[in-house]
This record gives C-alpha cells, structure tokens and sequence, in this order.
C-alpha cells in the first residue's frame, strides 16, 4: 500500500503530469455529460430501457456509454470515426494512391487524416438517418416535434456530436494522457461497469454471496488471462553488425524483435460481430415466406447457441489471419532490420530474413486466434452460468479487450513520465509493456 501511495503521489508532483491528467478527466466529464442530453424534440419519459442490442448496434450502445439508448446528442458516438479510420487504413494496402500518401511522411499522413474527417462526415449522415428512422418514432417525441424542420436538426446534432468527440478524442491525444480515441472508448465501456454489477447483486441477492464471490475471482482470473494473451510475444533474436565510433570497433549489440501473439488487437472480433447481424437481417426480412429463414435469425439472435458461436469462431481466426497480413509487413521489418545493420542470426539479411519472420507470424497466429476466439465467446458461457446478461458481457469480448489494453497503454505512459523524472516506476518488478510496444531495430 506503501507503495501505491508513494506513486500516487509522485505522479501529481510532476506538474506536467498533473496538468495532463486533469486535462484528461475535464475532457472525459465532457463527453460523459453529452451522452446524457437527449436530441431535441424526444421525450425522455417515453424512451424505455431496451435490452442490450446485439452486433453492430450492441457495439454502438457499449462504446458510448449508453448513449445510443438514451437517443443522446452523443448518441452514435466516435464510432463513425473508427469506421472511416478501419476503411482508410484498408485503403492504404490496397490502393496505390493511399499507399504513396502513406510514405510521403507527415504531409501524406495529413492528407489521409483529412480524408478520413470526410469520411467521418458521410459515415454519420448514413448511420445518423437509419438511427433516427429507427430509434426516434412519434411515440417518443412531443407534440409538434414530429417535422422535416425538426428530423433534420436532429440529424444535424448528431453529426455535430461526433465531431465534437472526435475533437474530444483528438485533444486528449495532445494535451492529455493516452489515446484520446481509445479512451472515449473506454469510457464508454467502464460507465457500464457499475449498473451492472449492482444488477448481479440485486438478482443474486442475500442468499447468493457465496456465488458472487465465485464470479469476481472468476472475472480477475479472466483479467488475467487476457493481460497475459495481450502481452504475449515471440521474441525474435536480432544481432546488430560492429560499427566504428571514434577510431574504435564497438562491439553489435543483440536486441530482440517482439512479435506480438495477437498483432491484430481487437479488429477481429469487431468485423466477426458486425457480419454476424448480417444472417439475422437476411432472416427477418425473408422469414414471411421462408421457414429457415426464421430458424436462421432465432439461432444467429442467440449468442449463446453453439451454431452462433461457431461461426464466431470461424470469422474470428480467419479475420485475424486477414488483419494480421495486411498490418504486419514482413518485407518492411526485413528491410528496417538490414538498414540499421541488423540481422537474424543463422538467417540471411533480405528475402530469407522475410520469409523467416512471415514463417514465424503465421505459426504465432492460430493459437493467437483461437485465444482471441475464447475470449470473445466467454460471455456467452458466462450468461449460461447464470450470470445477468450486461454483467456477462464484461466476461470476455471487445469490451474486455478495449478496456484492458487501454489502461495497459495509459500505464505505460504514466510510467514513462515517472521514470523521465528519475522516480520509481509502478511495478517493483520491472517496466510496464503496453500492446503497443514496437520492436528496437534504429
């Protein structure tokens, strides 16, 4: 305890950390007041609590704090921004005209983050219109709000609200601490926390303390579990050639070259939920004519059916095999290694060096995916275990993912501060490594 405090208080001696850090909270207080104004127009009386959406729309409902429920100003959130980012980071390896803007240094990365605002703008007039359509029906407005004039300004400030989050999101980066994106997402996803776990309380009652207790070492056992997948890497050895300093032979230093078990993160597990509403649209809009229609949406509605996750699954290690290919380029680490004067010992500096690492990334990537795979299906196995299905959801999936590695991230960056200011780090072990940690070839 000693030692949390020390560093706790080591942390607000550092002025610049502190400003941070607080600059951070103002933000995230910001965005967390938005998701409770609701649009114009719409009668927060009339609004029900609906049941945690499934897919694409659960994933909106989670990221935005509830957002999305409360048919708040914020309510598609940053969302939008992560789609338009997922499709120009694509681009970048399949079209040319991305792929030269990405190597022309800070001007193309410009230019590419300019895109990527337009793309944002028309990602949310889209999503803005079907959520409206859907979500925001004369029943839940007053009287008189039900106009053109009204439809558009509330399609207006939803766009306005995803820009300002991206702004949110953007000056965390800047003046704050972390990824200002992932942690609006984050955010979102920790303000759940609380209603539900007080609903497992509640349904568990009295009478259920012991299988409480049972159920939080089960979640930290998880935690565990997943901190271990997510920093897991296959260390490659990398010997650096002698160099000449001072009329002097200095002796190649050997460095190691991470790769990471899980190179693809979450995106997996996002693309395989956002297909998976797919069969249950085909379902329900063929179900009126078509008996395996409707059998089909019941059983992909159902998380917790085998089928349902299977095909999860399947989706997941094939997404991971897809991401992890056009993420980690083999020939780009050759080449990075061969520029600085490195090389793998017993291994050919160029195409064999290449070849070496791509061998070692695809016998890395199935046991990565089918963890990354397991992970995302253990809610639907805590629900089964009689858990409340929004306390379930905490049990594993992109939520889990998100929120570990954010804070793995945040860590790490805190503890870069107190090491740069000659304090001792937060761990007495040894240095905190985030998700992001790159390899040491310069």
């Amino acid at each position: 305890m000693k030692k949390f405090i020390d560093t706790i208080s080591n942390i607000f001696k550092i002025e610049e950390l502190r400003t941070r850090i607080l600059t951070t909270l103002m933000f995230l207080a910001v965005f967390r007041l938005g998701s409770f104004v609701v649009l114009p127009g719409v009668n927060p009386d009339a609004i029900t609590a609906a049941e945690s959406n499934e897919g694409y729309l659960g994933i909106l409902n989670t990221f935005s704090g509830g957002a999305f429920n409360n048919v708040s100003v914020f309510a598609l959130g940053i969302m939008p921004y992560i789609s338009a980012s997922i499709v120009l980071q694509l681009l970048t390896f399949a079209v040319p005209y991305f792929q030269r803007l990405q190597k022309d240094g800070e001007s193309g990365r410009k230019t590419i983050n300019q895109y990527t605002r337009y793309l944002t703008i028309l990602i949310t007039i889209v999503q803005g219109y079907a959520y409206l359509s859907s979500e925001v029906t004369p029943e839940n407005l007053f009287e008189g709000m039900n106009t053109p004039f009204y439809h558009f300004l509330r399609l207006s400030i939803l766009l306005s609200g995803t820009m300002f989050c991206m702004w949110i999101g953007e000056r965390i980066t800047e003046k704050g601490i972390g990824n200002g994106i992932s942690m609006l997402i984050m955010v979102g996803i920790i303000s759940r926390l609380p209603f539900a776990l007080s609903g497992e309380v509640v349904s568990k009652g009295v009478k259920g303390i012991l299988p409480l207790i049972l159920e939080l070492f089960a979640l930290f056992a998880i935690i565990m579990f997943v901190v271990l997948i997510q920093q897991a890497t296959r260390r490659i050895a990398v010997q650096y050639a002698k160099q000449a300093a001072g009329g002097k032979q200095i002796i190649g230093q050997r460095q190691y070259l991470p790769i990471k078990l899980i190179s693809a993160g979450v995106m997996p597990i996002i693309f395989a939920q956002a297909i998976m509403i797919v069969p249950a649209l085909v379902g329900n809009t063929l179900g009126e004519s078509y008996e395996w229609a409707i059998t089909m949406a019941r059983v992909m509605s159902d998380f917790t059916s085998w089928q349902y996750n299977l095909t999860v699954v399947v989706l997941i290690v094939l997404f991971t095999y897809f991401y992890t290919a056009i993420t980690v380029n083999p020939n780009q680490i050759a080449d990075d290694l061969k520029r600085n004067g490195g090389f793998i010992p017993g291994v050919k500096p160029g195409q064999d060096t290449s070849n070496f690492i791509d061998d070692v990334i695809t016998k890395i990537t199935l046991p990565g995916a089918l963890a990354l795979s397991l992970i995302a299906i253990l809610p639907a196995f805590a629900y089964m275990a009689n858990i409340e299905r929004e306390f379930a959801a905490f049990y594993g999936g992109t939520s889990l993912l998100i929120l570990i590695g954010v804070v793995l991230d945040t860590l790490q960056q805190i503890e870069s501060f107190l090491l740069m200011r000659k304090y001792d780090g937060m761990m007495e072990s040894g240095r905190i490594r985030g998700r992001m940690e790159t390899a040491p070839v310069a």
